[in-house]
């Protein structure tokens, strides 16, 4: 059977946390991608879900999240225990 090649162009840190995956499976890169498209294939389906990214992740909650942490990593929140508040609570 002849053979063909498929490229496509990821980020290095992509594809080195996708090489030390498969390293870790016991796979090569290759194979993996091989077995990726035999199960496409038998399967006449993506096999796995496809859908957008959780909103709770979307660019706005993120900055938020950026902020919030930059105000706590200067000092400008106060820190409690669970016991501190409790007591705030009964008392």
């Amino acid at each position: 059977m002849a053979q063909a090649t498929i490229s496509a162009r990821i980020s290095a840190e992509d594809k080195e946390r996708f090489d030390r995956f498969c390293d870790n499976v016991g796979l090569s890169s290759s194979a993996a991608i091989y077995m990726f498209i035999k199960n496409v294939i038998n399967e006449h389906r993506i096999p796995f879900e496809v859908r957008e990214p959780d909103p709770f992740y979307n660019a706005k909650n993120m900055e938020f999240l950026k902020e919030s942490l930059a105000e706590l990593n200067s000092g400008k929140v106060v820190v409690k225990t669970m016991a501190e508040l409790e007591s705030m609570e009964n008392g």
